[in-house]
């Protein structure tokens, strides 16, 4: 009897071992984190990869075991950056990171989501992302290709031009060849007699060196010294009026977003959020040694005048105000955006000096005709409504809960 019963119970413990041994993988399978290839779009010379690896290091810390999102250097899966677009849209890639202005060519607004000539400064952009619909408004061109979007890192105001001759005056730029990013800022610096080069960031110092071009622009101070540009320019024309306020964001592919869990979702949206942040920050900070480090090489900083200022903001006005009367999403974003300079100008001539950002001249003059064409569309009043909403979640603070679909964070109050 009592060996029937121990044959009995070794064939349970030989079962149950079987079972386990088994289902083992299936368990450690079902444990393991969902698996993304990621890239930035920089080169390790070019430092704004700073911020991407930055979140990409908090997105992975903060979603341990649910996600991993592999980081590779520019050029490592996705050979150019002008690329990146495509090969998240595809789902070559599940995440890359951008500048959003690469993608004019598909829709002007883009330029909108990031710098465009004396336009917001990064404490501008933080205020209207976070907290005055500008997400939501990405959001919405960037999900037509298929793309989840988020701005992610901000830098200083970029450095300005530097040149091998003194810039002090409009007059200054005449044939003076460039290199020079965006569409419009190439046209400001034609209409100012200048010639505008495109060309990528890697060739500039090589064109700079061998005197094919005059002058050339990449970004903050940190990144134009790791670019060389001390050796091969004398002049750093200031203030930076083609990129007062920088964005980089990551695109994630759709449908690879729709297989995350609602709580890496959460998570995403929160580390680029601090995130970009922890960009502006470091980058402030690292303008200030890195300018120093400029002048201690012998460069001399040339400021424009006033006149040439106000000429310039000229331009970027009446070049912003001809791309939104062509293009309605380019009304849309610009309405917003203009919005945001009318609504805070009271408080900010109020509390001056001790204020950040700007109100550009001409505001009201802007605001009028870009709210006729707003609502010539049948625009306006879904910018005035998705404002109001994202005020009023802001105000209700009411935190996604765990357990439900996220949407968004804070929720919309009941």
């Amino acid at each position: 009897m009592k060996k029937r019963w121990f044959n009995v119970f070794l064939a349970v413990v030989l079962v149950t071992v079987a079972v386990g041994f088994v289902c083992l993988p299936q368990a450690e399978a079902a444990s393991k984190p969902i698996q993304w290839k990621g890239q930035t779009a920089w080169a390790p010379s070019i430092t704004l990869w700073r911020g991407d690896k930055y979140v990409v290091d908090l997105i992975n810390r903060l979603a341990y075991g649910e996600l991993e999102i592999q980081y590779n250097e520019g050029g490592t899966l996705v050979t150019n950056a002008s690329e990146m677009f495509d090969a998240v849209r595809n789902n070559i890639i599940q995440f890359g990171t951008d500048w959003p202005s690469y993608w004019e060519g598909k829709n002007t607004a883009f330029s909108l989501i990031t710098s465009v000539p004396m336009g917001f400064t990064p404490a501008d952009y933080l205020l209207w992302y976070w907290q005055g619909g500008g997400l939501e408004l990405a959001q919405d061109l960037y999900g037509r290709y298929g793309i989840v979007w988020f701005p992610h890192s901000v830098t200083s105001p970029e450095s300005g031009q530097r040149s091998n001759v003194a810039i002090r005056k409009g007059d200054d730029y005449k044939n003076i060849k460039m290199r020079q990013c965006g569409r419009n800022q190439a046209k400001i610096l034609q209409s100012l007699g200048g010639a505008a080069i495109m060309m990528p960031g890697a060739e500039i110092y090589m064109a700079l060196q061998r005197g094919t071009i005059d002058a050339g622009e990449f970004s903050v101070p940190e990144c134009d010294w790791s670019m060389g540009f001390q050796e091969v320019t004398k002049y750093e024309v200031l203030p930076g009026w083609h990129q007062p306020g920088p964005v980089s964001g990551v695109m994630i592919n759709k449908k690879a977003w729709d297989k995350l869990p609602d709580r890496v979702k959460f998570i995403f949206k929160e580390a680029c959020m601090a995130s970009m942040m922890w960009t502006w920050t470091y980058f402030e900070y690292s303008s200030a040694d890195y300018t120093q480090k400029f002048l201690d090489s012998g460069a001399e900083l040339t400021r424009l005048d006033d006149a040439t200022i106000d000429k310039i903001q000229g331009l970027a006005y009446d070049l912003l105000l001809a791309d939104a009367e062509k293009n309605r999403d380019h009304a849309k974003i610009a309405f917003s955006q203009v919005r945001f300079f009318k609504k805070f100008a009271p408080w900010r001539a109020a509390q001056a000096p001790f204020m950040f950002g700007r109100t550009p001249p001409n505001t009201d003059e802007i605001y009028a005709k870009l709210e006729a064409m707003v609502k010539k569309n049948g625009d306006y009043d879904s910018v005035i409504a998705l404002e109001k909403s994202v005020r009023e979640r802001m105000e209700g603070q009411k935190f996604w809960d765990v357990g439900t679909p996220y949407i968004q964070n804070p929720v919309a109050p009941k």
